[in-house]
């Protein structure tokens, strides 16, 4: 049960207390730093551990489990501390640029809650192509946010975390709707 693919995910799990200690003084450049580094760590096992799982023959259901999991934990810990610091304010825009944190958040949960009422009558939703670049895209916007507070003098950083993020809550919009279109074919009126 506890294999290599699994370890991996529930050390992105482990790891999202300490990346946020990192996040926690956004003058703290350092900090920021050391948090892009765990942060890009656990990105990258989130690649691993589902190819090494496939590769290797070991998927079970508790990865299955864990894995959209640790993904929903360190992603609404990231975009909550950035909010709460001011990493999601910037040009433009200033504080609003929280509403696209939070449309990948409200998005999140719907989809969980879909996944979990279609699970419960034996349908599954597979994971889209583009729900897979929705995901990538924002990791990279999250990541860019994070670098931005390690390099805070380079403002470019941060505006294109932000429309990267942006971006990404469209296609959260949109990959939403396909599961949430998909889903109501299948509740009662």
């Amino acid at each position: 049960m506890l294999t290599l693919p699994n370890l991996l995910t529930l050390s992105r799990i482990f790891a999202v207390p300490l990346l946020v200690l990192f996040l926690w003084w956004p003058d703290w450049q350092l900090g920021y730093a050391v948090g892009l580094a765990l942060y890009a760590a656990a990105a990258v096992t989130d690649y691993f551990d589902g190819a090494l799982a496939r590769s290797r023959g070991t998927v079970s259901k508790l990865g299955q489990f864990l894995d959209p999991i640790a993904d929903k934990i360190m992603v609404a810990a990231v975009i909550l501390i950035l909010t709460a610091k001011g990493g999601l304010s910037g040009p433009m825009l200033g504080d609003l640029h929280v509403i696209a944190g939070l449309i990948i958040l409200m998005r999140e949960i719907i989809v969980s809650g879909l996944r979990e009422f279609l699970g419960g009558i034996q349908v599954s939703v597979p994971v889209t192509r583009l729900a897979k670049w929705k995901t990538t895209l924002q990791m990279v916007a999250l990541g860019l946010l994070i670098l931005a507070g390690a390099l805070p003098e380079i403002e470019a950083i941060r505006v294109i975390g932000l429309v990267s993020l942006w971006i990404a809550a469209v296609l959260t919009c949109i990959t939403g709707y396909g599961y949430l279109r998909v889903g109501l074919q299948h509740m009662d009126s």
